[in-house]
This record gives structure tokens, C-alpha cells and sequence, in this order.
């Protein structure tokens, strides 16, 4: 099969399946890589693909956009090293709901030595699920994390104490609700119980330890069979969040997302996802009392550093490529 490729402004064709490619190793939940591409001579077009949608957890599809967002800053940054401008578009056709963003590399632009850093920092980032050691982030790091999300139009807040403690309630909370939904463990398993071989969903070599060795700090079962450390210190946890809740916000947290996790890969930390209080909505309302509510929490993440894991599979990059779309006479 011929890959539909072709130049676009100044990215040679290998350099468009690149910048794709880097796209594709963004996180999502339970590694459903729910986007497709299509490369056209106006620019590289970012679509959701609603049939790898969680309809369950996340019926909403805010998940599904953070996930695209988090792709979006990928294939941004590698166009940014390549020397060419990606201006971006969001939402850029209302009669095409799947299409969430238009690029554009058609300027050339010497490479911000920031995001050459992050895009180094692309094959390197995966999801960590063990427990995370004893080293305590120092706060230069903590305040770098919270630029990395203001940069990309999203909010890092402090934490105090009795947040943190809420936010652990909640967490739990949220959990017991989720694993006591037939529909939901369905779901879940379906993504997490893949055959050998199979390039999506969470193969039981990137497992975690066993939710209890995780500090207080529930995490989902992703058929471990293996302990780490026996228990963990407090992880850095931390919230991003937007002040609205629309579909662009969601995509541009998805972005700061991205740049915050890229940020600590490049320092060299671990990241893993806590997503239990923002899929369950009752719940979520709650977190955002519990922040103040000035903010929408899009997601939790547990920052640390954790023994070395594989990488989960990805497609391929004609499973996400779509058809140049077909033009009237």
C-alpha cells in the first residue's frame, strides 16, 4: 500500500511521515491512540477517530480530545525542529466535527532550542506505573512543570495540604465507583487483556506494581504481576486544569499536558495517570470545588522517578493515515 504522503510547504515527504510519527507516541487513555492524519497540500490535518472512543469512561470524549491535544503538541514540536513554523488552527471547519486541528509548516522558523529539548524528549516519554522512589522534586522543577502548562493557555495550581489529602479521598472515591460498574471493567478489561501483539491498549509488560504499593494513591489495576518497591513516598501530584470546559479547551489542555509531561521526561522524571476523579462527573465537580472552583480539572498526574518499563505498541502508521479526500470535477 502506497502511504497517501506527499511534501507540504517546507517538509519534504520523510520529514511529514516524521513529524506523524512523533504525533503517534502521545499518551492516551488506556492507550486506545484514538487520531488520525491527513496530509494535504493545505497542511497536515489532525482528526479524532470517535471509533476508538470510551464510551463508558469517557462518554464525554473529553479524554479522547486531551489525548489528540497531547498529539497535537507532538506534531507541533517536531515541525518546530525540523526549522519550519506550525501554525496551528483549532477546529478550523465546523461542518467536520472530527477535524480538531490544521497545521501548517509553510514558514521557515530557526528551531527554539526549548522545543528541540521537548522533541528529543518524544520517543523517551512513556507512562510509568511502578512506584516512584524516594527523591522529593525540587521546587525550580515543580515551578518549570507549571510554565510548561501556562505556556500552552492551562493552569498547574498549588496544592496545599488538606488539597492533597482531598484529592486522595476523591481518588478513591472515584475508583470504588468505577470498579463497581459492570459496563466499566468491561471496558476496561477489552483494552487492557490485548493478545501478544497487538499494537494498542496495555499489554501486561508495561504493567505497574500492584495498586496497593502506591502510596495511598489508587491506581487501576493493569494486570500486574510484579511488586517494586514495597511502598512508595509521597509522589508529586499534580492537577492540570483550563478555566472553561469547550472542546477547544480540552485540545489546548491536552497540549499543556503533553508539554508538562515532555518538560519532565526531559529532567528525567516518570509520569503515570491518575484518571479516576476526572472520568466520574459527580466526582470531578467535586475536584473542582476542591480547587476553588475556578478551574475544570482535565487530568492528575503522579510525577516521580520509577524503575525502568517498557514502551506500549503503537499502530502503524497506515492504520492512522486517512485518504486524501476526493475533490468534484
Amino acid at each position: 500500500m502506497t502511504l497517501p504522503i506527499t511534501a507540504i510547504g517546507l517538509l519534504d515527504p520523510d520529514q511529514v511521515k516524521s513529524v506523524i510519527g512523533a504525533a503517534m507516541l502521545a499518551p492516551s487513555t488506556h492507550n486506545t491512540q484514538p487520531w488520525r492524519f491527513r496530509s494535504t497540500p493545505a497542511g497536515l490535518e489532525l482528526h479524532a477517530d470517535p471509533d476508538r472512543a470510551l464510551p463508558v469512561a469517557d462518554a464525554d470524549q473529553r479524554e479522547l480530545l486531551l489525548s489528540c491535544g497531547a498529539a497535537l503538541f507532538n506534531l507541533r514540536t517536531a515541525i518546530n525542529a525540523l526549522g519550519a513554523h506550525p501554525a496551528t488552527t483549532l477546529l478550523p471547519r465546523r461542518d467536520d466535527p472530527t477535524l480538531l486541528a490544521l497545521v501548517r509548516p509553510f514558514a521557515a522558523r530557526r528551531p527554539d532550542p526549548r522545543l528541540v529539548h521537548l522533541a528529543d524528549a518524544i520517543p523517551r516519554r512513556h507512562t510509568n506505573r511502578t512506584p516512584f522512589g524516594t527523591d522529593t522534586i525540587p521546587a525550580p522543577m515543580v515551578a518549570e512543570l507549571r510554565h510548561a502548562a501556562e505556556v500552552e493557555q492551562a493552569w498547574l495550581p498549588r496544592l496545599d495540604a488538606h488539597q492533597l489529602e482531598g484529592l486522595r479521598e476523591l481518588v478513591h472515591k472515584s475508583h470504588q465507583v468505577q470498579v463497581s460498574d459492570p459496563a466499566f471493567v468491561a471496558e476496561w478489561r477489552y483494552w487492557t487483556a490485548r493478545a501478544p501483539g497487538s499494537r494498542d491498549g496495555v499489554p501486561e509488560y508495561a504493567a505497574g506494581a500492584m495498586p496497593s504499593d502506591n502510596g495511598g494513591w489508587v491506581l487501576r489495576d493493569f494486570g500486574a504481576r510484579r511488586r517494586g518497591r514495597p511502598d512508595e513516598s509521597e509522589p508529586l501530584v499534580v492537577v492540570i486544569g483550563s478555566f472553561d470546559d469547550t472542546r477547544i479547551d480540552r485540545i489546548r489542555a491536552g497540549q499543556a499536558m503533553q508539554r508538562v509531561l515532555l518538560t519532565a521526561t526531559a529532567a528525567g522524571l516518570d509520569a503515570s495517570f491518575i484518571s479516576q476523579p476526572v472520568e466520574v462527573p459527580a466526582v470531578r465537580r467535586e475536584l473542582r470545588a476542591l480547587l476553588g472552583g475556578g478551574l475544570w480539572p482535565q487530568i492528575v498526574l503522579r510525577l516521580g522517578r520509577g524503575a525502568p518499563v517498557p514502551w506500549t505498541p503503537r499502530r502503524s502508521l497506515a492504520d492512522v493515515l486517512l485518504e486524501p479526500e476526493r475533490t468534484s470535477a
